[in-house]
């Protein structure tokens, strides 16, 4: 049984990470095409808008989808009731939402927000009718078929979002993108799983739910505002044209740093939920996932504050160079949040609730403090709290972690120090070549960065034996061999 589930395990992240890199790459290409005919204020109008979608869409799950990937064996009543409870909210929401856009439009001045949030904002209906399926499909670990439907809605949502933006439709380019994405997902759901259920909405089974559901979404909720939040301060404290550079920063960022942790969180959150009993397997597992996972977080993050000069020159021209220091700093985050995701996962799924929503009031005041400090003093001031926060943010998730994996800190540090040494001589060695090729044309210098960095990265991890190098070649045999 737990080599079959290891297997699956294995499997479904080499599917998920692959979709996760193959859509990473349609959005950064569909990002630099975009952004080339989009004026910085579109972004940041998306930006204000990104605020108020996230956290409705926290609220319209409210926490049930985790509980029912968590449960032994969910009925097919609680299934409809959370389908039922997640349309109902949705609906309201909406309705909530497109009402206070008139409001939003006249406090950020920017009258095309009452325009395109109707639209926008039907992703809440939309996504409502994703949850269930999603749900099933994770539990069985069908992850080749998540992955496949997720890319093909990136792609073919990324290549209407180009048309129309070569087209001049503007932010409307952004907003079909948006849609689009979920609209796909939604309809490939059903079309594959027409599950229908012979069972009524119970608000009893819901309320069964609630005690577990309800404290990981106030947790959630809690992470969706503030996650976002200072968005809000730099769209009105400056203006929409400044925070299209800081969100643009921000969504670049994300891009490795999401599409890494979606693929590992995704596959092994229903996988340490099955061995949850077993605490030798467990504290195993979670080293192994983040040995892995810093092996290929550290790298990146550190390798992209090295080359963002050259890299955003050449993608996204000489109109977006103010988002470079924004995104130099807000790359440092991106070591951080991963690991601090996966002590999270930890939690969820050992504890009860309770002390989730217990650290989520404790980072949150430190946040607030953070974000009252460095508001003020510029959105470079608020990318390093931002950043701050992420090195915060993982320290209390891991020393909150530690019991309920059953491993003390040693062990973890073993895992991760020797990573981030390898990453760093990396940062560097770039750091000490580029000087050198600043003569060159910035494709061919961005070209020789990236080399520089791939070689004298895996070359260092090969010297010093390092045991994620060694994980990751196994990995990639095994991978190989099912495929053959």
């Amino acid at each position: 049984m737990a080599e079959k589930l290891e297997h699956r395990v294995v499997s479904g992240v080499a599917w998920s990470f692959s979709e996760k890199l193959l859509s990473m790459v349609v959005q950064m290409a569909v990002s630099i095409i975009v952004a080339r005919q989009l004026a910085p204020a579109d972004f940041g109008v998306m930006a204000i808008l990104t605020f108020f979608t996230s956290v409705a869409l926290t609220i319209v799950d409210s926490g049930f989808s985790q509980t029912l990937i968590r449960k032994e064996s969910p009925t097919d009543g609680e299934y409809r009731s959370v389908l039922g409870f997640n349309v109902a909210m949705s609906a309201i929401l909406y309705v909530v939402l497109v009402a206070l856009a008139c409001p939003l439009a006249r406090f950020y001045e920017q009258p095309v927000i009452s325009d395109i949030a109707p639209v926008l904002f039907l992703v809440l209906p939309i996504n409502s009718l994703c949850v269930v399926q999603t749900v099933m499909f994770t539990r069985e670990f069908r992850f080749a078929l998540l992955s496949k439907i997720v890319f093909a809605s990136s792609l073919i949502s990324g290549i209407v979002a180009v048309v129309m933006a070569l087209a001049g439709c503007g932010i409307w380019s952004l907003v079909a993108q948006r849609l689009l994405m979920m609209g796909i997902k939604a309809a490939a759901f059903w079309s594959i799983r027409r599950w229908r259920s012979t069972e009524r909405f119970s608000l009893s089974l819901l309320r069964s739910m609630a005690p577990f559901s309800l404290r990981l979404l106030a947790t959630d909720l809690i992470s969706a505002v503030y996650n976002n939040v200072a968005q809000l301060f730099i769209g009105k404290l400056y203006s929409a044209h400044a925070l299209g550079f800081y969100s643009q920063a921000q969504k670049l960022k994300d891009l490795p740093v999401t599409s890494t942790v979606q693929a590992v969180q995704g596959v092994t959150y229903p996988a340490l939920a099955k061995i949850a009993d077993t605490d030798e397997k467990f504290s195993a597992g979670y080293l192994r996932i983040i040995n892995l996972l810093s092996f290929v977080i550290f790298p990146t993050m550190l390798g992209l504050v090295a080359i963002a000069p050259e890299m955003f020159m050449l993608l996204l021209g000489e109109k977006w160079m103010p988002t470079v220091p924004y995104f130099e700093i807000l790359a440092l985050s991106g070591i951080f949040y991963p690991l601090a995701i996966v002590a999270y996962n930890i939690i969820k799924v050992r504890s009860d609730g309770r002390v989730i929503l217990r650290l989520e009031v404790v980072k949150r005041v430190v946040m607030t403090i953070i974000l009252a400090v460095t508001i003020p003093l510029g959105i470079e001031a608020v990318a390093w709290g931002m950043t701050a926060m992420a090195a915060v943010d993982f320290i209390i998730n891991l020393a909150a972690a530690m019991p309920y994996a059953n491993i003390g800190i040693a062990p973890i540090l073993r895992a991760l120090i020797p990573q981030f040494v390898v990453a760093a001589i990396m940062f560097v060695v770039l750091h000490l070549v580029n000087p050198y090729l600043s003569a060159l044309s910035c494709g061919v210098h961005l070209f020789i960065d990236v080399a520089i960095g791939v070689i004298s990265y895996l070359a260092l991890a090969y010297t010093f034996r390092l045991r994620a190098f060694n994980e990751a070649v196994t990995l990639l045999r095994e991978l190989r061999s099912k495929s053959v």
